[in-house]
């Protein structure tokens, strides 16, 4: 009768370590998100509010994370993000934004999914287009068609200018002539037509 008593507080004690652990793997489970690095080689979904919805629609959308760990921003070109966590890539992003005088009071959310990895190839648009941002990269697409996959260039947008990024170099090229318009561009080009000069080219 003696052995029942001792064994029942065993049971009960064995229960509780098992509860404890169980509700500490939970709270690392739900810990880890907040201290998750942005990494290469995946997407990271950024959204922006305290902006002209316009300007929202420039802003919003899916960025892949380069190789080098950059990811490339309307208006102000190349940001670290790869080793930082969402929420001081959202700081980041938001300062510069001010600071350059860009937006007044930005407010930047970063999301990324630790399984979302940059299935499709990507070119990036910048600069005067509509649609700024990460457009998919398709076999035969063209300096032109992708442009015209960023809404095309805006009233301010010189099409004489355009100019193509690619490992380090960077290309003009004058889009309204023809035999340019089928420039084929690679995965991971960045393209940025520029804003109008005074001459209107």
């Amino acid at each position: 009768m003696i052995l029942n008593y001792i064994e029942i507080p065993i049971l009960m004690t064995t229960m509780n370590i098992k509860k404890t652990l169980v509700g500490l793997f939970l709270m690392i489970g739900l810990a880890l998100p907040l201290f998750a690095q942005i990494e290469t080689g995946k997407a990271i979904q950024i959204t922006i509010s305290g902006v002209p919805s316009d300007e929202k629609g420039r802003i919003d959308g899916m960025y892949p994370v380069s190789d080098a760990g950059f990811i490339n921003m309307p208006f102000i070109d190349t940001v670290r993000a790869a080793g930082l966590r969402n929420e001081d890539l959202a700081i980041a992003l938001q300062s510069r934004y001010k600071s350059l005088g860009i937006y007044t009071n930005p407010t930047i959310q970063v999301i990324s999914n630790r399984g979302n990895s940059i299935d499709e190839q990507t070119v990036f648009l910048g600069g005067q287009v509509r649609a700024p941002g990460p457009k998919a990269f398709t076999k035969g697409l063209t300096l032109y068609q992708a442009i015209q996959a960023a809404g095309g260039a805006t009233e301010f947008g010189s099409m004489k200018r355009v100019k193509l990024f690619r490992g380090g170099r960077q290309i003009v090229y004058d889009l309204s002539k023809s035999q340019f318009m089928n420039v084929p561009v690679q995965p991971n080009d960045t393209i940025e037509v520029p804003q109008k000069g005074l001459l209107g080219n």
